[in-house]
């Protein structure tokens, strides 16, 4: 994927993929009670809709491995080959000092030394900048070889903290307080600098990448994540190619590639699946009370919300969104079929499942294609396995 005709060609052959089949992947199961596509393939529908929760989480990592019915397997196969990514060449750094993993959590920092291993460019770097830097753990880490080292972050005791943790490692960095965002961020970059992000959300990477092209930095490395953190509701493509494309993507659409979990501990997803399944239920519920079939958004709620009994929940909740008072109520009949909802939702869930990975695709090619314009090399793969972190995707792009 290095030169300009294969960025194109994949980005276009992703993007006819997605135009052509938005009205599979588009559709919320979990705001949809019955979803548009349903009633054209009916058989792959109540295949879904009979399974049970268990089913669909031991296929929600690898859909395509699933053997549903017609057109599924077809939409799988197609989207594995347009999603085909190699890994990024790895360089044998020198073991990085252990106290520089002093306070970094274990699977985070595998991700940093799997990412800095991928960073070869043609010319070493001389001044790193950590955006969006925490404590700068990924800066010290690249920095250890003696470069100069720079790092931004906006939380101010995180900023004091990695000052701190620079000075006793003996790595000479610059933390600066910054948001990113404003337009100081812009005096904080220079043509020397390479910049490097690791998984910087939504608006966040893309400030950086246009930063980095107005200061003309020489080396960038951006590991994108949360594409739908953004002020805006519709998506603005960033590259002459996806400003020709007809897809039309809502903040809704850009969080379909983060709904890939594998982090999740066993009492997180217990948490998670009581929410939603009582979120579930409670749709029921408040489409009777209003009289009107249709879905309502609720606010994000305190974990406190789950230690209430179900019944409670629903009148608070009725309370909360200025709904009817609920009436008699049938709640243990209620409660089960949210779960019986929950578990229709994760199975039909596995058909935009099959898009996860275009979708991200698309919108980290189209930053890609972006940087290529304006006279980058760029290259693309990952840096780490999925099961790492399913954001292991990462853009390397170097000025000619």
């Amino acid at each position: 994927m290095s030169t300009a005709p294969s960025l194109h060609e994949r980005f276009h052959a992703l993007d006819r993929f997605l135009t052509e089949h938005q009205s599979l992947w588009r559709p919320r199961p979990f705001v949809c009670r019955t979803l548009p596509w349903e009633a054209d393939y009916p058989e792959l529908a109540g295949w879904l809709r009979a399974r049970s929760l268990a089913d669909a989480e031991a296929a929600h990592n690898q859909p395509a491995a699933l053997a549903a019915p017609a057109p599924f397997p077809q939409l799988a196969a197609i989207a594995q080959r347009l999603s085909q990514t190699d890994e990024l060449p790895a360089d044998d750094w020198r073991p990085a000092d252990h106290r520089q993993s002093v306070d970094v959590p274990g699977r985070k920092s595998l991700q940093i030394h799997a990412f800095g291993a991928r960073l070869r460019f043609r010319e070493k770097p001389l001044h790193w900048l950590d955006w969006c830097a925490g404590k700068g753990h990924l800066g010290r880490h690249l920095a250890r070889d003696g470069a100069a080292l720079t790092c931004l972050e906006w939380d101010e005791p995180l900023v004091e903290a990695g000052a701190q943790l620079s000075q006793r490692l003996g790595i000479a960095a610059s933390h600066h307080c910054q948001d990113v965002l404003a337009a100081s961020a812009a005096e904080r970059l220079h043509a020397s600098h390479t910049a490097v992000a690791l998984h910087a959300c939504g608006d966040l990477h893309v400030r950086l990448l246009q930063l980095a092209i107005d200061k003309q930095c020489r080396q960038l490395a951006v590991a994108p994540c949360c594409y739908n953190r953004t002020a805006d509701e519709r998506y603005t493509p960033l590259s002459q190619a996806g400003r020709t494309s007809s897809l039309l993507l809502s903040r809704d659409d850009l969080g379909l590639p983060l709904s890939e979990t594998v982090t999740a501990g066993a009492r997180e997803r217990r948490n998670r699946d009581q929410s939603m399944a009582w979120r579930l239920a409670f749709d029921m519920l408040q489409r009777r009370l209003r009289q009107q079939d249709d879905y309502l958004p609720t606010p994000s709620l305190p974990s406190a919300w789950l230690k209430k009994d179900f019944a409670e929940y629903c009148r608070d909740l009725a309370m909360l969104k200025q709904l009817p008072a609920p009436g008699e109520e049938n709640w243990a009949a209620l409660e089960r079929a949210g779960w019986q909802r929950l578990a229709e939702v994760r199975n039909l869930e596995l058909v935009r499942g099959l898009f996860r990975r275009p979708l991200e695709l698309w919108l980290l090619l189209d930053r890609a294609l972006l940087l290529e314009e304006q006279g980058f090399r760029v290259r693309l793969g990952t840096f780490c396995a999925s099961e790492l972190t399913p954001r292991n995707l990462l853009l390397l792009a170097e000025r000619d």
